[in-house]
């Protein structure tokens, strides 16, 4: 029997080492592998967790930042001065559309509504760029991202809050 548990001991040591360790989270989803459905929608998170919706919120209502309120207004953030009117009136929003259509309208909203001139809030390439094609002087690289994975999920939450009563 002493024979058979000093074989078992350095599994046993092997298992509690395991366990020490957290379970790591899903890896983010990089913008170049965003995968979209037929109609624009990412089913996927891109952080692998749930936003946080206040600050989806301060993402959309800071001029810094998302700047969704240049051209969105919803009586939810009312308080926000100077809201646009291009865009969709965003009352309802968690209603209208599903966490994974939100998901692709604010990665890339070309990929539902191709004319739309909001921007792709998640992408690093294929744009067009004015120095391309009049003074060859563009960025010759991939541009960053307007906002990161987990500010994408934040503004998802967000939306997701702002639904029809």
């Amino acid at each position: 029997m002493k024979r058979i548990a000093k074989r078992l001991k350095p599994f046993a040591a092997l298992t509690l080492g395991v366990l020490a360790f957290p379970v790591v989270a899903a890896a983010e989803i990089a913008p170049g592998d965003v995968q979209f459905d037929d109609y624009g929608a990412v089913e996927t998170s891109l952080t692998g967790s749930a936003g946080n919706a206040d600050e989806g919120r301060k993402i959309m209502t800071e001029k810094s930042l998302g700047n969704c309120v240049s051209c969105h207004a919803a009586e939810a953030y009312a308080d926000v001065p100077f809201h646009g009117e291009v865009g969709p009136w965003l009352d309802g929003a968690g209603s209208r559309w599903t966490e994974a259509e939100l998901r692709g309208l604010v990665v890339n909203p070309k990929k539902t509504f191709e004319g739309t001139v909001m921007p792709a809030f998640y992408k690093v390439d294929g744009f067009n760029r004015p120095g391309d094609a009049y003074t060859g002087k563009a960025a010759p690289a991939d541009l960053p991202p307007i906002l990161s994975a987990q500010q994408i999920e934040d503004v998802v939450a967000y939306l997701m809050t702002l639904k029809d009563e």
